[in-house]
């Protein structure tokens, strides 16, 4: 079912530059930095391309260290000692300056995302008033919005803004270093969809070095890598595998803003090509982003022959589009060998599985029938109603995964499908502040006790011959008529149904009406619809599209079609659709409805 082995109190420093070739032990992140500032203080850690493509923001060892070290003292000076700080930046460098001098002071950093333009600071009050924060470190241009945006604002209120650019370097003199150890805190992170209920996950010195070891194994690391994130900051994935991981391996980082990469797909390419990155990533949508959006002149420009490691996670993963990228972009140098599909949660620190499986990703096609009855059957020949799943990789020797019944807590046979269920040094310590909660999510065991405490993922899933495959999400299921039904399955047939509709801008849940589970489907309208004045006939042969397509995919009536405007469906901060939110909003009457059908 897994792997385990006994965890350390130090974890090894994997190979850097050719100045610091001899593996170190460490025992904290802060330890891990201040000898990379001293055996490579002159090289350039990390550059940030302000522009997307080529205007340069770096830098060094020695400048982390020392900005790092200035706005500790800044903190040590208020009190902030093992209080939690909100990190509020616009992407860039400040943002890894102020998560460091958090570290170097003993505080607890809270990263949080800027809202858009027009978009309510609902999430940040949350967040302040769950975390007990008693300071925001922010940029000094971003003070004035924030000020506007909190003025009175409960959550906000006497909490001590301070810009970090403002910060003088020599402050750092003063800097007193922390008696901290691998279960010092150091860090919060919340959940990006929630605003009512924010949860942070608890992340020690210990899980962050932990799991970085074990990402730097998965991704296959050395002294020559170099890599390219676009992720943002405040995400697991963006903070701990785009900023955490080059400081770890001590290998150059190249990074671009979210915002930066969605105007222009190609230029998270162009930064692959032109610092010729071994490794880079993202979730499955980025790359079918790019197979689709990047242009035929663009893509002669670019050199992917570097490119080793194309790590894939953080939502569903998708073999047709592993197959659009790896066609169009192999005449450039990329090769198919490169994708890494990955699974990893916030509560596992980030990564859970991911190790190489074989030189390509595995691919199984199995039967959609049986999956409902929660058994991976391989698909016949000519077998219409199948579903392939991309295996997310084995597992790292510090992880143990096991599959079970949520129920029962029964181990699963192999081939069986269960909950993913997960234990070793990288599982967080829990959430802030909810012990109930932290009991239930991290407290698991097994019915026979031979084994725990593992942390109950809530995600779906079996393990075949030591790979990791995942089939859903146990909340997300949509059970009707005794068949478990996958939603993220039904939106994407409902995003095919009918051009009308915007793809990937869906949600499926159900609702219980006269003691019965029924199926809603929310759908976006694409812009590029015309309506005719005769809207409702319109809309009606596009609710008849989308049902006659569920039902021929799925065999599933559907009860109520909701056609909402382009950008209402409720959405995380890293894209994902908030299945709940909608439904919540569905039932409550406030969905932005262009029209019912």
């Amino acid at each position: 079912m897994g792997y385990a082995q006994p965890a350390s109190c130090t974890v090894t420093l994997a190979p850097a530059s050719p100045s610091f070739r001899t593996p170190q032990p460490a025992a904290t992140f802060v330890e891990l930095l201040r000898l990379r500032a001293a055996y490579q203080r002159c090289e350039r850690a990390l550059t940030y391309l302000v522009d997307g493509d080529s205007q340069e923001d770096h830098v060094t060892y020695a400048g982390l260290d020392e900005a790092a070290r200035a706005i500790a003292t800044v903190l040590q000076s208020m009190g902030a000692v093992g209080q939690r700080t909100l990190l509020l930046y616009r992407p860039g460098l400040d943002f890894i300056r102020a998560f460091l001098g958090c570290m170097y002071a003993g505080a607890v950093a809270v990263p949080v995302y800027f809202p858009r333009p027009g978009r309510p600071f609902l999430i940040l009050t949350a967040i302040a008033r769950d975390a007990e924060a008693v300071a925001v470190l922010t940029s000094s241009a971003l003070i004035p919005a924030i000020h506007k945006h909190t003025d009175g604002v409960c959550g906000f209120a006497g909490l001590r803004l301070i810009a970090t650019d403002r910060i003088e370097q020599a402050t750092g003199g003063a800097w007193r270093e922390q008696c901290i150890h691998e279960h010092t805190l150091v860090c919060l992170q919340y959940s990006s969809g929630s605003t009512g209920t924010p949860k942070g996950v608890m992340l020690t010195h210990g899980n962050l070095l932990h799991n970085s070891r074990d990402i730097y194994a998965a991704c296959e690391h050395d002294a020559q890598s170099v890599a390219v994130s676009w992720l943002p900051h405040f995400h697991d994935m963006g903070l701990i595998a785009g900023l955490l991981q080059p400081l770890y391996g001590g290998f150059p980082g190249i990074l671009l803003s979210t915002v930066a990469f969605a105007q222009r797909p190609v230029r998270w390419l162009n930064a692959i090509s032109r610092y010729k990155a071994t490794a880079s990533g993202g979730p499955n949508s980025a790359y079918q982003l790019c197979a689709q959006k990047v242009t035929a002149e663009q893509e002669a420009a670019l050199d992917l022959s570097s490119w080793r490691v194309a790590y894939n996670g953080a939502e569903p993963i998708s073999g047709n589009t592993l197959d659009q990228f790896a066609s169009r972009f192999g005449k450039r140098g990329f090769r198919r060998e490169a994708f890494l599909p990955t699974y990893g949660l916030a509560e596992a620190t980030l990564l859970v599985s991911g190790a190489r499986h074989g030189p390509v990703p595995n691919i199984q096609t199995v039967s959609a029938d049986a999956l409902e009855g929660n058994r991976a059957v391989p698909a016949g020949n000519g077998d219409r109603n199948s579903r392939a799943i991309v295996g997310c990789g084995g597992f790292q020797p510090s992880q143990t995964v096991v599959i079970v019944e949520p129920e029962t807590r029964c181990l699963r046979p192999a081939g069986a499908i269960g909950e993913i269920w997960v234990s070793g040094p990288g599982v967080s310590q829990g959430y802030w502040r909810r012990p109930q909660e932290t009991e239930k999510t991290f407290g698991a065991n097994l019915s026979d006790g031979s084994a725990g405490p593992f942390l109950r993922t809530g995600d779906l899933g079996f393990i075949q011959r030591g790979e990791l495959f995942v089939t859903g999400r146990l909340k997300d299921l949509i059970i009707i008529g005794g068949r478990n039904h996958y939603p993220q399955d039904i939106e994407t047939t409902v995003g095919r149904a009918h051009a009308a509709l915007s793809a990937g801008c869906s949600v499926a849940f159900s609702v219980y009406e006269c003691d019965e589970e029924r199926l809603v489907v929310v759908s976006e309208v694409a812009h590029r619809y015309k309506q005719t004045p005769d809207a409702k006939t319109d809309f009606a042969e596009v609710a008849s599209s989308v049902r006659r397509a569920v039902w021929e995919n799925h065999d599933l009536p559907i009860n109520d079609v909701v056609f909402v405007r382009r950008g209402s469906i409720p959405i995380t901060s890293s894209g994902k659709v908030r299945r709940r939110a909608c439904r919540e909003a569905y039932l409550a009457g406030s969905l932005s409805r262009v029209a019912d059908a």
